[in-house]
């Protein structure tokens, strides 16, 4: 992975408002072959504690327990288990895995698009997941008429092939 070029972003809604964050520490690995996808394997480790909400006081909150608890789960976990191409449009594929996040596993899908160029490789794409079988807002957040319950994922990757 190409860090400099690669952005992973999250936004949550507060009061039905987009709450838009990255994560500034992550690495992807894929072994993939557009032609034979199936046979690929996608792997995404987030480190928890660099989520960035643009403000400090909301980075101290989600530190904590109610949120994404960072001294007890440092990072989040993607793996997949199966990469299919979508008949959508050329170039579109998804992969379904599992993912780890505040010590909760959940099977997720991600769809990305996939573009190459003669120096790498870009893929990106979004998805959403439901924030509470994650435990991620327990306590007074657990409802959700003031942060709702899905987060909206997008990413762009810029991979280098291996050497």
């Amino acid at each position: 992975m190409d860090p400099a070029n690669s952005r992973l972003e999250f936004a949550a809604t507060f009061e039905k408002s987009p709450a838009p964050g990255t994560f500034k520490e992550f690495d992807t690995r894929l072994d993939f072959d557009p032609a034979k996808p199936a046979g690929g394997r996608l792997d995404v480790t987030i480190r928890v504690a660099s989520a960035d909400m643009a403000s400090a006081d909301i980075n101290k909150a989600i530190a904590g327990a109610e949120w994404f608890d960072f001294a007890r789960h440092q990072q989040a976990e993607f793996h997949s288990t199966d990469i299919r191409q979508t008949p959508a449009q050329a170039g579109s594929y998804v992969a379904r895995g599992v993912l780890t996040l505040k010590g909760v596993q959940q099977p997720v899908e991600v769809p990305f698009r996939w573009s190459e160029a003669s120096d790498g490789v870009t893929m990106q794409g979004e998805f959403t997941v439901k924030r509470s079988p994650f435990g991620i807002g327990t306590g007074e957040w657990t409802a959700t008429d003031v942060i709702g319950p899905e987060v909206a994922v997008k990413f762009r990757v810029r991979l280098r092939k291996a050497s």
